[in-house]
């Protein structure tokens, strides 16, 4: 039986550290890229969809990839497009505010759609996955995966920045949690989007009559799992 694979699809940023005012580090990041680095160092076949550009810090980004074990047979390094970058200040608790440097992602015509097969696993998320400039590749690689049978694993990942924009974004989040096998999101995503941090309230009245399964955490607290039977903490 072949091994299942895992695909992410998401942005990539290249995160500047400051402490104390200072730089310390550069490192390239975006939710759904930081998880399939780490599927890629176990091994794991995998592979990530997404595109930076033909720059220093998209090369970069694009060989810290194959180094780390995900393959780039999906991943775009475009001519003309500025990589994006972000500033993260982290406070004594290593906590990180941050100030972002980017232009509106969007699809390419020529993007090349994977190929899924039953139970492999598509994780995807943030702002990349519902904003208009990338639906007319996001809808159709979901469409793709559950029509074959994948786990479609939707990290919502909210952000402050974008609570201006969540009304128009609202029709192509529900469409993400319908096609999702289990979605999952942080109370602080919640906290933003509907003024609720209650993982029961959250489930029963955004999540359940699109998706069965709700993941919820809460930084170091408590991580609630919501199911049409029983909800676990």
């Amino acid at each position: 039986m072949p091994m299942r694979t895992v695909t992410a699809m998401g942005e990539t940023i290249m995160d500047i550290l400051f402490r104390q005012g200072q730089p310390v580090a550069a490192v390239p990041g975006g939710s759904s890229f930081n998880s399939i680095i780490s599927i890629g160092r176990t091994g794991l076949p995998c592979r990530f969809i997404g595109y930076t550009g033909r720059d220093r810090v998209g090369l970069d980004t694009q060989a810290f990839l194959q180094k780390n074990g995900v393959s780039i047979e999906n991943f775009e390094v475009r001519e003309g497009e500025k990589s994006a970058i972000s500033l993260a200040y982290l406070d004594e608790n290593g906590d990180a505010t941050y100030q972002f440097y980017k232009d509106i992602p969007r699809a390419h015509k020529a993007w090349l759609m994977p190929e899924f097969h039953r139970d492999d696993v598509l994780l995807f998320g943030s702002y990349y996955a519902a904003c208009d400039g990338m639906r007319p590749q996001v809808a159709p690689t979901l469409h793709a995966a559950h029509k074959a049978g994948a786990i479609l694993y939707y990290d919502i990942n909210f952000r402050r920045s974008h609570l201006h924009e969540l009304e128009a974004l609202m029709p192509a989040i529900h469409e993400n949690f319908r096609e999702s096998t289990l979605v999952r999101s942080s109370a602080d995503d919640f906290e933003v989007m509907c003024q609720s941090r209650d993982a029961r309230d959250i489930y029963g009245r955004h999540i359940s009559k699109f998706c069965p399964l709700f993941i919820c955490t809460a930084g170091s607290g408590t991580i609630t799992i919501c199911t049409p039977t029983a909800t676990y903490d």
